[in-house]
């Protein structure tokens, strides 16, 4: 943990920001259940009737005492935690994140893409590349498929450095896209996530902190989800092809019809390929399935 208190340069992100986001709230908080949790929660109101002007009545949350929120709850907002305690990742998973350890926030945004398909892929290559820049040596970030960045070593093992989580909500004629993050940016001395091992950003980043790193990532994750809006996955593939870490390996799916298998990439919508012990090949959705690097050798090629 810190020692001393965190400063977040809240302002100076909003200035940053605000001309791509327009009407953007930045909020920092010490302690919150759910970024994610919470910014779903406020978008979830009923339409302001004449007589309410723009107040609406949402139910009341454990984040806040407040019952009732202005319908400027739509618009942007960073949200930022210094501890979360119920952080969540993919399919209910709790996010483990120790006060100050971790970098850990939602940015929700009205997004209206011709096609959802690859999102949480094209936010990780987004932050893979603002804190791994593209360069001639391999990548020292990787991408797992769906939303994992991973730590990759020279002998191209790796160790997950964070985790995505992209949750939707209707909100009135809009769509609210609320894109929860999760980064380890300080050393931990034990972790429970022993399948997938623990890396943080000090390791390629000495002087990384947590308001360091969100001020490296913010502006090109917003950048990223504009381009993504106009141009869909299509515009991230030859970016995530670099930073695949499950293609040519052999993996345990929770699919029915491919439990194991070989990845032979990605289909142009961001599903994956994966190559069955029948010569099937099969595209598997985000949505469906878990995917893991097969036992005994986290990189085991096929």
């Amino acid at each position: 943990m810190p020692d001393h208190p965190l400063r977040w340069g809240a302002e100076a992100l909003w200035e940053q920001l605000t001309p791509q986001l327009p009407g953007l709230s930045v909020e920092v908080v010490a302690r919150i259940g759910s970024t994610n949790t919470a910014l779903l929660e406020r978008a979830r109101i009923v339409a302001p009737s004449a007589e309410e002007g723009d107040l609406a009545q949402v139910r009341r949350s454990v984040e806040s005492s407040a019952f009732g929120r202005r319908a400027a709850d739509l618009q942007p907002c960073l949200l930022v935690a210094e501890h979360q305690t119920h952080g969540r990742g993919r399919q209910g998973r709790l996010w483990q994140a120790a006060p100050g350890a971790s970098l850990t926030f939602s940015l929700a945004l009205p997004l209206a893409p011709k096609d959802w398909a690859g999102l949480s892929l094209a936010v990780g290559v987004s932050l893979a590349d603002a804190l791994d820049p593209p360069a001639e040596r391999p990548p020292a970030i990787g991408v797992k498929w769906p939303n994992d960045l991973w730590l990759m070593d020279s002998d191209c093992n790796g160790r997950k450095l964070g985790g995505i989580l992209i949750e939707t909500v209707a909100a009135g004629a809009r769509r609210l896209a609320v894109i929860g993050i999760g980064l380890n940016v300080l050393p931990m001395s034990s972790t429970a996530d022993t399948a997938t091992g623990y890396a943080c950003v000090q390791e390629i980043d000495p002087h990384a902190t947590a308001p360091q790193v969100l001020g490296r990532i913010a502006k090109p994750l917003v950048d990223g989800l504009r381009l993504f809006e106009r141009e869909g996955f299509a515009a991230f593939a030859a970016g995530f092809a670099r930073r695949d870490i499950l293609r040519g390996r052999a993996v345990h799916t929770t699919h029915p019809d491919a439990r194991e298998g070989c990845v032979e990439g990605l289909a142009p919508d961001g599903s994956l390929l994966v190559r069955t012990s029948d010569g099937q090949v099969l595209a598997i959705s985000s949505g469906e399935v878990s995917v893991r690097l097969q036992q005994g050798s986290r990189e085991a090629p096929c």
